[in-house]
């Protein structure tokens, strides 16, 4: 997909990997509408990527999470772009610890905003992502899932839930808009140095190495250039971790179990909802 002019709707877009897009995508001359639930924060995050891109960028804030915003979301960024080519499902929230020690609120709180917003959201953007595949030769959904969506870890197993649950939502949607010009890449990022990661101890020892968010956002956008599957960041380590999780899960298991007591001190007040 040739970015330039493209109109794009980010979800999430104030702060972290879905500002990072927006910046990168409005220097290769796309045209974007952010959404952010807080009003202030998105406000500058749109004054500043204005002034330090010149793109086209509006902001629209609201809580994905909620009906009547979603629901309003598609036709408020149609109104300020004139139509929508890309929509990313950037936004979530995340909750470590034990489970029995997460609270029901933020076990939903995770599913509506990781999952089923990213669902409903697609559902109802889906006529004008139509419309813009048919006027400028093809659209796309842009689901970010996270590396928890393939390796799941203790202590994240609500989190790593919701993920996995987007990623097979948008293997699903795939084959589901195949051959209907309406292209769906799903993205599995590994820590990356964003605010979300602020209130997390876990390091390199426990296999979180943070990742700059300006490559794994590079990496993105490469994948929205060549309309790839997926794109999976962690290089070598990551892909060699994952074929054993397939080959021989229980020697994953005993990997972790040596891990399990300092891994729950380092991300028990891990949130971001």
């Amino acid at each position: 997909m040739n970015i330039q002019g493209r109109r794009i709707l980010i979800t999430g877009g104030s702060s972290g990997i879905g500002r990072e897009m927006a910046r990168q995508l409005a220097l290769k001359g796309a045209q974007l509408v952010l959404t952010g639930r807080n009003p202030a924060r998105l406000s500058a995050a749109v004054a500043e990527l204005r002034a330090a891109t010149g793109a086209v960028i509006h902001g629209i804030p609201g809580d994905i999470a909620e009906a009547a915003v979603r629901d309003a979301l598609p036709a408020q960024a149609v109104a300020l772009l004139g139509g929508i080519e890309v929509l990313v499902n950037n936004a979530g929230g995340v909750r470590a610890g034990r489970l029995e020690e997460t609270a029901e609120a933020e076990l939903r709180a995770m599913i509506e905003v990781d999952l089923l917003a990213p669902i409903l959201l697609t559902r109802a953007a889906l006529p004008e992502l139509r419309r813009g595949a048919a006027a400028y030769g093809g659209a796309m959904v842009v689901n970010i899932a996270s590396g928890l969506a393939q390796l799941g870890l203790p202590f994240y197993a609500g989190y790593a839930a919701a993920k996995a649950g987007l990623a097979r939502f948008g293997e699903a949607m795939r084959r589901e808009l195949k051959g209907e010009g309406v292209h769906v890449m799903t993205v599995y990022p590994g820590a990356t140095d964003t605010p979300m990661m602020a209130s997390s101890r876990a390091d390199a020892s426990m296999g979180f190495v943070l990742q700059p968010v300006e490559e794994v956002v590079g990496a993105i956008i490469e994948g929205i250039e060549a309309e790839a599957f997926e794109v999976v960041r962690g290089g070598a380590a990551r892909q060699a971790l994952l074929a054993q999780n397939r080959e021989d899960p229980a020697a994953v298991d005993a990997r972790f179990l040596a891990l399990k007591p300092q891994l729950q001190a380092a991300v028990r007040d891990h949130s971001a909802l």
